[in-house]
């Protein structure tokens, strides 16, 4: 390859139509507000107007572009309604969506003997792998009329290995790798790349409860880096994957995990 054949690929979202899932906490809020700092169109979507509304105005004190919808990842009716309305804030004329980050979960942890396991494998696996099917589904027609279509679902350690009373969650889990994957193969011919982040332990909502001194004992025994991630660590491995550079990426799950999943002693 000689200089004039080099390929300037751009690593901008600028202007980007960007939906997150559970972006009002967490994960979620760390990545919208990062979007959002790079330029792009930011649908922040979660349960709650006064949480969503929080997020939008940090990332319009920002000098940031967002506008916040209540959706319940469950509702496929919903789904596709707050979709449509996204499109169109998007582009009127051109509706359209680029990028489509399946952030939204729950923490269950329950024994698989447990009087209430039903309710939680339901749960879980409606909350954190069907309703990713369903956004997907009801983003689909936007994502083709984009000329940098992403889709990002966020899976876990638990995707790639599994912990006692937590199969529900981890069943989930391995499904959203699997579903990556498989989806990454169908889209791959339309140019739509389809990618997962399995987040570590992440200093969030779903681990403020573990006590410091357990986190720490956990961290120095499990993760090479020898410590809890934050929230914004984990943003920059979906902002990567989401941007026009980062086009012969598909069916990955990058860990952002510390080295924890590859630790053997």
């Amino acid at each position: 390859m000689n200089d004039s054949d080099f390929l300037n690929l751009s690593r901008s979202v600028k202007d980007h139509v960007v939906i997150i899932t559970g972006a009002a906490s967490g994960i979620g809020r760390a990545t919208a507000r990062l979007f959002a700092q790079e330029g792009a169109r930011v649908a922040v979507t979660d349960l709650g107007y006064d949480r969503v509304d929080a997020v939008v105005q940090e990332i319009s004190d920002a000098n940031g572009t967002a506008q916040g919808w209540e959706l319940d990842v469950t509702d496929s009716g919903a789904i596709k309604n707050v979709f449509d309305e996204i499109a169109l804030w998007g582009e009127e004329d051109s509706p359209r969506i680029d990028v489509l980050v399946n952030n939204a979960g729950i923490s269950a942890s329950t024994a698989i003997d447990d009087p209430n396991y039903e309710q939680a494998w339901n749960t879980s696996l409606a909350v954190m792998l069907t309703a990713q099917t369903t956004t997907i589904r009801a983003a689909l027609p936007y994502l083709r009329k984009s000329e940098h279509p992403r889709i990002i679902n966020i899976s876990s350690t638990e995707g790639v290995g599994g912990s006692a009373s937590a199969s529900a969650y981890t069943a989930a889990k391995h499904g959203v790798v699997g579903l990556t994957r498989s989806l990454a193969v169908e889209l791959g011919d339309e140019g739509i790349t389809v990618n997962a982040v399995g987040p570590g332990p992440i200093h969030t909502g779903m681990t403020e409860a573990i006590p410091e001194e357990m986190k720490t004992k956990f961290a120095r025994r499990r993760v090479p880096l020898r410590r809890y991630g934050h929230p914004e660590e984990l943003a920059h491995g979906v902002l990567h994957l989401a941007l026009p550079a980062s086009s012969y990426i598909t069916g990955h799950l990058l860990m952002v995990d510390g080295g924890m999943t590859i630790k053997n002693n």
